[in-house]
């Protein structure tokens, strides 16, 4: 019994219902009680030494026991409140982490871009533009979508903005690059519905490849069926009759020509009737190269136009001259209104700049490009493609 009474006391003691002192008092009172209740304590006083004695060391037991008990007890109450402690401290701890982690990822969450954050890309991207030899206007003008689209978008991690900006500079270049018009193709085919030709002039400065373009233009709709006859238009610069006349024979299309210095609008007008005439559907009119400073072959230009009456006056621009390309599309469009552009050498053209910047600048579309020197290299303007290969 009084092993179970300890032991019950120690587990209170445990769990903090009841104190040391308190034990002592039960186990003191548990043996006055067992001591009472012996009939030979009164009854025998030779046995009183005895008893007194056995009283004594029933009262030293339950003390030294209760000592060891209490030393115990300590033990384990100090072991549990180590214990509940240090699941107090972790328990605080992984809260701490939570709040710490909620408050941390509140704030990301509320971030928004400000321009402070995108200006030092902002210059290096304007930057970029001008080296690529892009146009000043036209390289504002993607800086400053950029900017508007980047301005106020939230994010979770600052290494996002990266990513925003690339978004933001592919869909600025694509609104750029994508200039809204027929291509050559279609209105071909409007005017075959017609019943009549297609009359294309080209026109652009010296060395730009606009007679090497007549040929491929030639390969490219002989390939899809049509026939086309090329104007020696060029009569103005020496040996540029016997270059068309090379392409022309290589590639089995008819030539009209006239002597060297003849006038150029006639020769024009009668390749236009040799085609429907001949129910031929496209005509090409080479012309002389001229830089759009030379005011007298301006004019020639213009009365060339006045007497075809052209469905399609396209400049051909060499693609790595960048800016200067973009600068002569402007001229000639001031003075004789073009309606697209074909870029050579665009193959050769890492920057990109010409092609990015010509067709927004006079806002008129690019019609072809070309990509190599055989007559198969030429490709029709896909704004899609162009925007692949500028972030390929």
């Amino acid at each position: 019994m009084l092993i179970s009474l300890i032991v019950g006391l120690v587990l209170a003691l445990i769990f903090g219902k009841i104190t040391v002192k308190e034990i002592k008092q039960h186990v003191r009172k548990y043996t006055e009680r067992k001591s009472g209740d012996n009939p030979g304590e009164s009854g025998n006083s030779g046995d009183s030494g005895n008893s007194e004695g056995g009283e004594k060391g029933k009262e030293d037991i339950p003390e030294e026991e209760s000592e060891v008990e209490e030393e115990e007890s300590k033990k384990s109450r100090r072991s549990l409140f180590r214990r509940k402690k240090k699941e107090d401290s972790e328990e605080d701890s992984d809260e701490d982490k939570k709040e710490k982690s909620g408050r941390f990822l509140s704030f990301i969450k509320e971030k928004s871009i400000s321009e402070d954050d995108v200006e030092d890309i902002l210059f290096e991207l304007e930057l970029g533009l001008l080296e690529a030899d892009v146009a000043m206007d036209v390289s504002s003008v993607v800086v400053e979508s950029v900017k508007n689209d980047l301005v106020g978008q939230k994010i979770k991690r600052s290494s996002d903005i990266e990513e925003y900006t690339y978004k933001a500079l592919k869909n600025a270049v694509a609104k750029i690059i994508d200039i809204e018009g027929k291509s050559m193709t279609e209105l071909l085919e409007e005017k075959v519905a017609q019943g009549e030709p297609l009359v294309v002039m080209l026109v652009g400065i010296n060395g730009t490849g606009k007679t090497t373009t007549i040929g491929k233009l030639s390969n490219y709709y002989i390939k899809k069926g049509y026939t086309p006859v090329i104007a020696a238009s060029d009569t103005f610069r020496a040996g540029a009759i016997e270059q068309v006349q090379y392409h022309a024979d290589n590639l089995g299309v008819k030539l009209i020509k006239h002597e060297k210095g003849s006038d150029p609008a006639a020769v024009a007008f009668d390749a236009v009737q040799h085609a429907r005439a001949k129910g031929k559907e496209l005509v090409l009119i080479d012309t002389a190269g001229r830089m759009q400073t030379n005011t007298n072959l301006m004019d020639e230009m213009k009365k060339i136009r006045r007497v075809s009456k052209p469905d399609l006056v396209v400049f051909v621009g060499d693609a790595l001259t960048g800016n200067d390309a973009t600068e002569q599309a402007r001229k000639f469009n001031e003075a004789i209104d073009i309606d697209g552009v074909i870029l050579t050498k665009a193959d050769a053209d890492s920057k990109g700049g010409a092609a990015l910047s010509i067709g927004y600048i006079i806002k008129k579309p690019i019609l072809f490009l070309g990509m190599g020197q055989s007559y198969d290299d030429i490709k029709e303007y896909d704004a899609d493609w162009m925007l692949e290969q500028i972030f390929s």
